[in-house]
């Protein structure tokens, strides 16, 4: 029990919610969960949960409130553009109970972008100006318009190359646990045929999550790959050995 709380004190997990219209019908595929989920892996952060929600205010606040109180960060992306319908600062403000107004920060750096580029400040483009009240900017190097950072939550552009960028701003500042390590094993040999013994495996060795992947080998026909995945390089390994003893058993066995 004690081994099993100090491996939970060395977690530290993340939620993202990608909101908008678009994902929800189709006309906007999302370029975003994967990447999210493979940075923050690498960082020592587990990827816990992903919704998607559409441009909807009740449906916001209501999934920003429940997943920040669950995870450690909540990472969103989508909604903070100039149209109308960009919603998710207002609703950020609102899951928080603080107000929401032209942030003089942003302003200043989307004014100083905009005179560069030869544009005017307007209405729509103020909008983007709009933050909760005690919030972080977010800095983005692409088009300058900020995202921003409050409590756990962490708003970003649904545009993937700046999604991106605002994702490396905030990286250095995330607390993050023990990164999880993972190793392959090509099987060669059928999934329905290893599925028991690695079942038994995988019982034997709970802090080591183990999963099969099947796929077409143009040579041998039907194939498995088995991903194993753990947070300790001495329980991978041995799992590991179990794993190839089996498989070399199961191919004698054929």
């Amino acid at each position: 029990m004690t081994g099993s709380n100090s491996s939970r004190q060395h977690l530290v997990t993340a939620a993202v919610l990608v909101i908008g219209d678009e994902i929800l019908s189709g006309r906007t595929k999302d370029k975003n969960i994967g990447y999210i989920a493979e940075y923050l892996t690498a960082i020592g952060i587990d990827l816990s949960e992903v919704r998607v929600v559409a441009d909807d205010e009740p449906a916001i606040v209501e999934a920003v409130n429940v997943l920040r109180t669950r995870y450690d960060y909540v990472f969103t992306t989508g909604g903070i553009g100039p149209t109308h319908d960009d919603i998710t600062a207002e609703c950020v403000a609102k899951a928080f109970g603080v107000a929401i107004n032209h942030d003089p920060r942003a302003v200043k750096i989307l004014t100083e972008r905009l005179a560069q580029t030869g544009s005017e400040m307007n209405e729509a483009r103020m909008r983007m100006t709009r933050i909760p009240e005690g919030a972080e900017l977010v800095h983005n190097k692409v088009s300058a318009a900020p995202g921003f950072w409050l409590g756990n939550v962490i708003v970003m552009a649904g545009v993937p190359s700046i999604m991106q960028v605002m994702l490396d701003e905030v990286a250095p500042r995330l607390k993050t646990g023990v990164r999880m390590l993972s190793d392959t094993v090509r099987a060669d040999a059928r999934e329905g045929d290893i599925g028991t013994p690695l079942g038994a495996i995988a019982k034997a060795h709970p802090e080591v999550s183990i999963g099969s992947y099947p796929f077409f080998d143009e040579t041998r026909g039907p194939n498995t790959n088995v991903v194993l995945r753990a947070r300790d390089q001495a329980k991978l390994s041995a799992a590991k050995a179990e794993v190839e003893v089996m498989l070399q058993r199961v191919r004698g066995a054929q």
